[in-house]
């Protein structure tokens, strides 16, 4: 796991600086991702593998000024580029593995996860860690600004049902970690799967 860990590191903390002038036109698909988390004034949110932190901005407008938005990342490098660009406002950031979180038990409403599950380790583990974190009715919605389609083509690679992000393999793997698919959608301008906290 601290193999991963270094993988990640290495490879977001090279690319940190620019990332946001990668994906320059991501910005709607990320409003559509928040949006569909059905957030209310007043809930604590987590942005996990939150990056340079595109999504802290909407998700603070979407609790208000009495919700809670947390934004944590492993790499320094993505946390500092959020704080770059004026973000750190909109929520506390925190350097932390999704893998073990320094929150309490049922302490949030929602979880918004942009591109986080193809770099989870221990994809069962891990998406449990934010079943912990999550009161019994809350939401999850992983989320991607490309379609699975749309994403492989970019990397050059062909789409398999072993991702993943394939929904029978998502089905089941999110029911084995506390959480419940209701919705989903893949698309080539977007992915994004929501999902309950179980009881």
């Amino acid at each position: 796991m601290a193999d991963d860990h270094a993988h990640v590191q290495e490879f977001f903390g090279a690319r940190a600086a620019h990332w946001d002038s990668r994906f320059p036109h991501d910005g709607p698909a990320y409003a559509v991702g928040v949006a569909a988390l059905g957030l209310r004034s007043g809930d604590a949110v987590l942005d996990a593998g939150c990056g340079t932190g595109r999504a802290l901005p909407l998700l603070r407008e979407a609790v208000g000024p009495d919700g809670t938005v947390i934004g944590v990342d492993l790499t320094p490098q993505m946390l500092a580029a959020a704080d770059d660009a004026g973000r750190a406002g909109a929520g506390m950031l925190l350097l932390a593995d999704v893998a073990r979180l320094p929150l309490h038990a049922q302490a949030l409403d929602a979880v918004f996860a942009a591109g986080l599950i193809a770099h989870l380790s221990q994809p069962e583990a891990d998406l449990r860690e934010l079943a912990r974190v999550v009161r019994p009715g809350g939401r999850l919605a992983l989320f991607h600004p490309l379609g699975r389609a749309a994403l492989a083509a970019r990397q050059g690679r062909e789409l398999s049902d072993d991702d993943l992000r394939a929904e029978p393999r998502l089905t089941r793997l999110l029911a084995a970690s506390g959480w419940q698919l209701v919705s989903y959608v893949d698309e080539d301008t977007r992915f994004l799967a929501l999902a309950v906290r179980q009881d």
